[in-house]
């Protein structure tokens, strides 16, 4: 019997994912059961299992693929920009009901709390980087409030579908030229 490539089996662990990710943003991860991931992703359950050994274990890879398209330097320009960002995922792969459904999960589970937990600390250390010239306390306070508005209005667009993103921008903007 041939060896099955790694091209192959990564193939399949992103098949799982994607439809995993997709599910989980249009029905939750409660309403969400093993038997629906066989039917969205068009694999068998064993096939599932072999790459997860639970659904909390496809969440948290979920998770962890999840990256920042932050800017390489905060500008109002780039901030507008990065929030256009936000809001076309949010329109394009429903990001913003995904993301609402981790944090909600998040909050029950203390393992996939740590992992948000770090995520959000190392985006708030980039955003901190970004700002040179800052004193390291004024820095994090920054990077705080900007990471909190940018997913308070990632929650505004799970919630609402669609929100201006204008009033966000120049909230961002004032909050790193202040």
């Amino acid at each position: 019997m041939p060896r099955v490539t790694q091209a192959h089996l990564d193939a399949r662990r992103r098949q799982i994912l994607d439809a995993a990710r997709a599910r989980f943003a249009t029905h939750g991860f409660a309403r969400t059961s093993m038997t629906d991931l066989v039917e969205a992703s068009g694999l068998s359950i064993g096939a599932i299992y072999r790459y997860f050994k639970s659904k909390d274990e496809i969440v948290a890879a979920i998770c962890e693929q999840s990256t920042q398209a932050l800017p390489a330097e905060l500008t109002a320009a780039s901030v507008r920009e990065f929030v256009g960002h936000i809001r076309t995922l949010a329109h394009a792969e429903d990001h913003a009901r995904l993301v609402a459904q981790i944090y909600a999960e998040a909050a029950v589970s203390p393992p996939l709390a740590d992992l948000v937990h770090r995520q959000l600390d190392d985006l708030r250390a980039e955003v901190a980087a970004l700002l040179p010239g800052r004193e390291p306390a004024d820095a994090a306070r920054i990077a705080e409030a900007f990471v909190a508005l940018c997913h308070g209005y990632t929650q505004q667009l799970a919630v609402r579908g669609d929100v201006d993103p204008a009033p966000f921008t120049s909230a961002l903007v004032a909050i790193i030229e202040s």
